[in-house]
């Protein structure tokens, strides 16, 4: 069934990565009045374009997870079937937590 879930999914993700643009940018706003710097920005500082790449690749996987997540909740709301992964299977009445070491 998460075949039929794949459209879905597909549009929500192209939403949700434009989405973590603009939040990025609006956090970075917070921060700093210009742009955050990129990696080949010349004028740059080590430190502002480390903490500028981090806090995007931050800002961007919460937005990107939160628009997949509802979009799974909906899908899930709308037919009744959960697209995402399954809980893990119980064993002995509790879940499996180990670390396999």
């Amino acid at each position: 069934m998460k075949i039929l879930y794949k459209p879905f999914g597909i549009i929500a993700a192209i939403i949700g990565a434009r989405l973590a643009r603009k939040v990025s940018k609006d956090v970075w706003g917070t921060i700093d009045d210009g742009e955050p710097p990129k990696a080949t920005t010349q004028n740059a500082t080590l430190t502002k374009v480390l903490g500028a790449t981090a806090l995007q690749a931050a800002t961007t996987a919460a937005t990107r997870a939160a628009v997949e997540r509802a979009g799974l909740r909906w899908f899930y709301f709308t037919t009744g079937i959960w697209a995402g992964d399954k809980k893990p299977a119980m064993t002995n009445g509790a879940a499996d937590t180990s670390s396999g070491e």
